[in-house]
């Protein structure tokens, strides 16, 4: 039987595109029993793994492109093959040869928005503020309290930007010395880095970092979990390191200190789903839990997957703009299980995840059955 010779050009390519890790995988398995896709369709991990150690990735093919960075397989990997960094190599390296499987054809436009626009819809970057019109927001200066990044889809996206009018108007609430930075923002870069443009999410973060140096910004409120973890975790790279806080970890430091003071009891059973890139990633599970656990009359209902073992909803890792098959959207789960539970709101702390969740939501029919909720948005009914 003739032995096929590993390629030794491509096993280099993946080495200096970030994917050194593949090497110490020893094909145990356990990266497929805790990935979601295997919830909705087969897919095997365990497989990209080994194709990129022999430099048998097929870089055309799907595949590469369905990993949604969810933390699962890093978490429970006995070798720290690292996941997430080899399927982001792979990409690299697809992305240098302008090679993008059908699903994901779209981020070539998106990439040219970001590029152009500094937004993933192309939208004109002078409308970025346009959420905040009769809010009477002010431009952030330095000596503020903090700036208020409320990310693209909070800017742009008509369900979301209800999120970042919430967020403003709780602030606003407790007397906070906050601004906004409206077009002079760009997208944190988080997603366009996990489709393997790494050139583009430099210049995304390097254009940032400028303006927020220029503004004296010292302490920024965000309310994308993507927004977070890039801020937090992948700026200082760029040797600077910003203190960087989540709505919804923010929103309990304002109850605790007496600044918010809740008015009226919100008598409702909710599930809390918890954001890959908040939970897993940053380790964020109990100040949204106790945040909502200070609302008189919530019944909090724990999902079947929660905290470490969370489901994704499947947006992350680029997948909020790629085409996913409506039968196999995490989401679609997660709702189940939000109903299953009993409850009547499921309440997140992520853009990306409201996105997926209220999708699922409509196309299953579950719209009379089940709202989608911002903890933010709950906060704004009851204050």
């Amino acid at each position: 039987m003739e032995t096929l010779a590993p390629f030794k050009e491509v096993i280099d390519e993946v080495k200096e595109k970030g994917g050194q890790a593949v090497k110490f995988c020893y094909q145990c398995g356990k990266c497929d029993t805790v990935c979601p896709w295997n919830k909705v369709r087969k897919f095997s991990m365990r497989k990209l793994i080994r194709e990129a150690t022999f430099g048998l990735s097929e870089i055309e093919k799907e595949e590469i492109w369905r990993c949604t960075t969810c933390g699962k397989c890093p978490q429970r990997c006995p070798r720290d093959v690292k996941q997430i960094d080899d399927m982001v190599a792979l990409r690299r390296m697809a992305t240098g040869y302008g090679v993008y499987a059908g699903s994901v054809k779209p981020y070539r436009a998106i990439g040219t928005a970001l590029a152009s626009q500094g937004n993933p819809f192309n939208e004109d970057r002078k409308t970025r503020a346009s959420w905040a019109e009769g809010l009477n927001v002010k431009t952030y200066k330095e000596g503020m309290e903090i700036l208020y990044f409320p990310c693209c889809y909070c800017s742009y996206d008509p369900r979301l930007k209800k999120v970042a009018q919430a967020t403003v108007n709780l602030l606003k609430k407790a007397k906070v010395d906050f601004g906004i930075l409206g077009e002079k923002e760009n997208c944190c870069g988080e997603s366009i880095r996990k489709t393997g443009n790494e050139d583009l999410f430099k210049k995304l973060a390097k254009e940032n970092i400028k303006t927020f140096i220029d503004f004296g910004v010292k302490k920024i409120l965000v309310s994308s979990p993507h927004c977070y973890h890039t801020f937090k975790n992948e700026y200082p790279m760029f040797n600077v390191n910003f203190e960087v806080i989540h709505t919804s970890q923010f929103l309990l430091e304002l109850v605790k200190q007496g600044r918010i003071k809740v008015s009226k009891e919100y008598d409702q059973k909710i599930a809390y789903h918890d954001p890959c890139y908040l939970g897993r990633h940053n380790n964020v599970y109990d100040e949204p839990r106790e945040t909502l656990k200070n609302i008189p009359g919530v019944e909090l209902k724990e999902l079947p997957e929660a905290k470490e073992e969370s489901l994704c909803c499947g947006m992350g890792g680029g997948r909020v703009w790629a085409e996913t098959e409506k039968h196999e959207r995490f989401s679609n789960i997660r709702v189940e299980q939000a109903i299953d539970a009993g409850a009547k709101v499921l309440a997140t702390a992520c853009p990306y995840c409201i996105t997926a969740l209220e999708d699922s939501r409509l196309v299953m029919n579950h719209a009379d059955d089940i709202e989608v909720k911002d903890i933010t948005e709950i906060f704004q009914e009851i204050t």
